[in-house]
């Protein structure tokens, strides 16, 4: 008997099986095994293959001959320079946070913030400024925005999990209206003919409705104090295990403080625990360091230095041309090799125990090595089965008839294939040419097709548990990944949901030029956003 699931509906069976389970089990790591063991097996029925075949694709298989052979598999994913060059920077940075916690800069800085955050509103709110601060990158976003704010939100009775939303939220959605950001040059390096990647990415920034509504719907429900069910449970589970402890909410010590970080239901240790020598500097420095030495190194990458090269660019079209995996490498290594110096110069730290540290962020960082090696591998089997172009080939044929809706169209299937793939690029690198080709270069309707496609692929990603994003902003804020997916759904289908009507409406009124649109679309967009939260208000209230 004949299969053929490469291309058609069934090449999304395998994310969506991988994402049900992990819903469902709560286990993410076999559920995303399974998920790649299925792809395999639906590549191989397809081509009729055997075992041989089966455990060549699903450990390191190529696919066709020259330049249209690709390759697929956990080994494939796990030697690919890019993917490499993010695992290096996941495990500098985690041995930066190490070292920055063991030179006392992290309690220093929560004792310093103590002093001027006086509420829990106060500590969210911070925790939104320095994510927003951080545009660079989203991976960089997640674990330096979580190792600064985790013990201050914990200080005022932020859950984990209410912190790993407000990070992730400021991760992707900052990034993709930042036009100095690896997304800004990974969007931009989607764009081909000759056109100005950078310059089409600026242009549509005012219509990528989903990121500046998150931001704004994200500082809405922190003043107002609104929470969905599956967010609050966890805030009230918090809040029982304090009132057993006889703690106030605002009046946590430093001893119950690392009792809390530790888990509800820790132990108390009676001994206050040992002052470190550390100060705010000790934190302070070595994310300035990691700023500065990240944007060197991706302009470094992008030819900036290379004013004697054919391959020189600019300071902005640097960015443009830029290897976001190998810029964060050379950034954050040289901000490790200097953060250790100066511990050590300092006294601060011997050299032995900043070079145990380095073992320490390791191990710190291995569970989200672990899901982002799986989820890399997921995707590698969805690409071998063509999910892409089947959504391509759905999209690129609805076009025609439904011109004006297409925005809200292109949004939707943007956010579809982002949540069954678990990557934004990836759903860039489909779309973004889809757009390009279908629309002349003076359409109103090309720049807010594209702004759709970015908008939808960072929603997509947002709420997708197999997302690189999603599972950084768990290991930023020390939560579970499947409490973190779960409980930051309702918060983006809701944005999701204001976003896909206002696109509706930038279609309809791109008639009347960009600019008029533009302004339309915000108008009736802050519109909803603030109709969709007074009804969840008051449903709310009323079911309490």
């Amino acid at each position: 008997m004949d299969f053929n699931f490469i291309g058609t509906i069934w090449s999304l069976l395998p994310p969506v099986v991988a994402i049900a389970l992990a819903l469902k089990t709560k286990e993410v790591y076999s559920s995303l095994f399974i998920g790649i063991v299925l792809g395999a097996i639906l590549f191989c029925l397809s081509m009729g293959t055997g075992f041989d075949g089966f455990l060549s694709h699903l450990l390191n298989d190529t696919v066709g001959e020259g330049d249209d052979a690709k390759s697929y598999g956990l080994i494939h994913c796990l030697s690919d320079p890019w993917n490499v060059g993010i695992l290096v920077f996941l495990v500098v940075l985690g041995s930066i946070v190490s070292l920055m916690n063991k030179a006392g800069g992290s309690a220093a800085f929560g004792r310093w913030a103590a002093k001027h955050i006086k509420s829990k509103i106060g500590a969210q709110v911070a925790t939104i400024i320095l994510g927003i601060l951080i545009f660079i990158d989203d991976y960089f976003n997640c674990l330096t925005v979580g190792s600064v704010m985790r013990p201050i939100t914990v200080r005022y009775g932020v859950t984990k999990e209410k912190l790993a939303y407000l990070i992730d939220s400021t991760a992707a959605p900052v990034c993709i209206i930042s036009p100095i950001s690896s997304w800004a040059a990974a969007v931009s390096g989607f764009v081909s003919g000759g056109e100005n990647g950078l310059a089409l990415f600026c242009q549509a920034i005012p219509f990528n409705f989903y990121a500046f509504f998150t931001i704004i719907f994200m500082l809405m429900i922190v003043v107002t104090g609104f929470d969905f069910k599956a967010m609050s449970k966890y805030d009230e589970r918090l809040k029982e295990w304090y009132e057993r402890n006889g703690w106030q909410l605002d009046e946590v010590s430093d001893t119950k403080l690392q009792i809390v970080e530790h888990g509800v239901g820790a132990k108390a240790d009676s001994k206050k625990p040992k002052e470190t020598k550390g100060a705010v500097a000790d934190l302070v420095v070595p994310i300035i360091m990691l700023i500065v030495f990240c944007m060197t190194g991706m302009v470094y990458s992008g030819g900036y230095f290379d004013a004697t090269s054919a391959n020189y660019h600019d300071f902005v079209d640097s960015f443009a041309a830029s290897n976001a995996s190998v810029g964060l490498v050379i950034g954050s290594l040289t901000a490790l090799i200097l953060t250790i110096m100066m511990f050590v110069v300092k006294k601060t730290l011997k050299f032995d125990d900043a070079m145990s540290c380095l073992i320490k962020g390791f191990e710190a960082m291995v569970p989200a090595v672990l899901i982002l090696t799986l989820a890399w591998t997921l995707k590698s089997m969805t690409d071998s089965l063509g999910a892409a172009e089947y959504v391509s080939g759905v999209v690129a044929s609805s076009a025609a008839g439904l011109q004006m809706l297409l925005p809200a169209i292109v949004f939707i299937v943007a956010a579809c294939l982002a949540f069954a793939t678990g990557t934004s690029w990836g759903t860039f690198g489909i779309l973004i040419p889809i757009c390009i080709a279908v629309f002349p270069v003076a359409a109103p309707l090309r720049i807010i097709s594209i702004s759709a496609c970015m908008a939808g692929a960072v929603c997509g990603d947002h709420i997708s548990p197999i997302s690189d994003t999603t599972i950084m902003a768990s290991a930023g804020a020390e939560c579970k990944h499947v409490h973190h997916v779960s409980s930051q759904l309702p918060y983006a289908l809701t944005v999701a949901g204001v976003s896909f009507l206002t696109f509706v409406v930038a279609g309809l009124t791109q008639g009347m030029g960009l600019m008029a649109s533009a302004a339309i679309s915000w108008i009736s967009g802050i519109i909803l956003l603030i109709v969709a939260l007074t009804i969840l208000k008051r449903i709310k209230c009323k079911k309490e």
